[in-house]
């Protein structure tokens, strides 16, 4: 299932991109234009995903399958590094918000502090060179607007939901007591968890069980609750 789930969401974002980037024109003033930069936004959004899953082992048997699904899967997403992402994820889980070890943490509970170190603490040139190149080479034969339309606004607006339901709102200050690695989940509700950002927001549960996949968080949410 779990390689089943990051193919589907790998090639729906392929086919999805390669469709309105090609076919189909920006208009203001139709609402198809924002629900497509929704869907692409949360195909991006799935394409991470995909990778934080390939992390922590849950795609497929064997690390070097996960790790060739993480890497597409993160390239893809925006060009991110996959080994970068490996050690920076298995650090937050060793140090949930801790101020000083944890990198996707940060003492500011400010939305907008927080999200720029966040954003550059994953940024690399190497990543910035890789895309800059794809942008090139894609504006060659493809609008400008539809690149910025099509592709790089879903990928941000997908990079805001990963931070905002999977970093800022679990792991903001303060800490209670009852928050097991400094996590905090959103309350029951499965189709809302899943369209805020594929179950990712049963984040205590995620800390608790890291070695459960992404669609099978519900079932771990409904076990703690019961």
């Amino acid at each position: 299932m779990g390689l089943l789930l990051a193919i589907t969401i790998i090639a729906l974002w392929l086919l999805h991109l390669t469709w309105t980037l090609l076919f189909v024109p920006v208009s203001w003033t139709s609402g198809w234009t924002y629900i497509h930069i929704a869907v692409q936004g949360y195909l991006s959004t799935g394409l991470f995903i995909t990778a934080h899953d390939a992390i922590h082992g849950t795609v497929v048997r064997g690390r070097r399958g996960n790790d060739v699904i993480g890497s597409l899967a993160a390239f893809l997403f925006a060009g991110l590094w996959y080994p970068r992402l490996v050690v920076n994820h298995h650090k937050h889980h060793d140090h949930p918000a801790d101020d000083m070890l944890d990198p996707d943490f940060h003492v500011s509970n400010n939305l907008v502090v927080w999200f720029i170190a966040f954003m550059y603490r994953y940024t690399t040139i190497w990543q910035l060179i890789t895309m800059g190149v794809a942008y090139n080479l894609l504006a060659l034969r493809v609008e400008e607007l539809r690149l910025w339309v099509w592709w790089i606004v879903p990928a941000f607006l997908g990079a805001f939901q990963l931070f905002l339901v999977g970093t800022y709102l679990p792991h903001r200050k303060p800490h209670t007591d009852n928050m097991p690695h400094h996590a905090r989940s959103m309350p029951l509700n499965h189709v809302g968890a899943m369209l805020a950002c594929y179950f990712f927001g049963y984040h205590a549960e995620h800390h608790l069980f890291p070695g459960t996949p992404w669609w099978q968080l519900w079932k771990v949410k409904e076990r703690r609750i019961s």
